[in-house]
């Protein structure tokens, strides 16, 4: 289990590099760079197939389709929805909503199991709700007028996010766990040739259609994001993730997701130079001391019903 634990961690914070990215490579776009991260994703993918390891021999049409999808659908709209939330709305908001994930699965299992009575979850939901909305009013407030139109869609965005994270979470985790799972290796392969045909559809909207004026240090340092998110964030990351899934429980590894929030907040400040808020770092506390309180709860109904 400790090995789990320590990839899903560790995939977090490369996953927490998504909140920081999209804003490090301009002039370029982040529709640049998600062509440029999954093309590499999948060019990773398709080099190592000349091992017969990291082949898909054998494995059912059905769980090839899936992986596909999960790699086109599920990261290129992810990445695409975050990035956008990170230049919309800025450092805080994008990764508190996607920190939510955990208690959303949860409250899922718990609509269908009702585990949990609603009336223990009222505490830990009102912690959360006033932790994101402390943190959204300040934004607003302290924005000029003209730009709260540009967080409400950040805001959005970041809920288009957060909703495709959940379909993936419990898409990877019922394969892994399932009768006859992948193997990793080549699981992992897939999404990432899936990963790379879902980006092609982006390539019309890139700024290889758009003239765009950069410096040679601004082509430099995209070419560097590039293959760090390609090969670690992407690839490497898929696969620890797949090893966190296989290890550990659903309910576990979601928990997980709450280290993408804390990475993905302090490379956000990181970024800025800049300290957060009286009303960022206290809507921030006020989050995740919702969600380890939802998390409590859920883990203490299960050793119940385990017990």
């Amino acid at each position: 289990m400790l090995i789990g634990i320590l990839c899903g961690i560790a995939t977090c914070a490369l996953w927490g590099l998504t909140f920081v990215v999209p804003r490090a490579i301009a002039p370029f776009t982040t529709l640049d760079l998600t062509v440029a991260r999954y093309g590499l994703f999948a060019l990773a993918s398709v080099v190592l197939m000349v091992y017969p390891r990291f082949r898909p021999r054998g494995m059912p049409p059905r769980m090839v389709i899936t992986a596909l999808l999960l790699g086109g659908v599920g990261y290129v709209g992810y990445f695409v929805s975050v990035s956008y939330a990170v230049r919309f709305a800025g450092a805080a908001i994008p990764p508190l909503v996607i920190g939510t994930m955990p208690v959303l699965l949860a409250l899922i299992a718990n609509f269908r199991d009702r585990s949990v009575s609603w009336r223990l979850l009222a505490v830990p939901l009102l912690l959360i709700a006033l932790g994101i909305a402390w943190v959204n009013v300040s934004v607003f407030a302290s924005a000029p007028e003209g730009d709260h139109s540009m967080i409400v869609l950040g805001i959005g965005s970041a809920g288009i996010g957060l909703v495709l994270w959940v379909i993936y979470g419990l898409a990877s985790t019922a394969a892994m766990q399932s009768a006859n799972a992948p193997d990793i290796l080549q699981w992992t392969g897939l999404q990432g040739i899936g990963a790379g045909l879902g980006s092609l559809v982006l390539i019309p909207l890139t700024s290889l259609n758009h003239s765009i004026s950069y410096t040679e240090i601004d082509l430099v340092r995209f070419i560097l994001w590039s293959l760090l998110m390609g090969i670690a964030g992407a690839w490497l990351a898929t696969l620890l993730w797949m090893i966190a899934s296989r290890r550990l429980p659903l309910a576990l590894a979601a928990q997980l997701i709450v280290a993408e929030t804390l990475f993905g907040l302090v490379f956000g400040f990181v970024f800025e130079q800049r300290w957060p808020t009286v009303a960022e770092a206290g809507g921030s506390l006020l989050q995740l001391a919702g969600v380890f309180a939802a998390i409590a709860i859920f883990s203490n109904a299960a050793r119940r019903q385990a017990a």
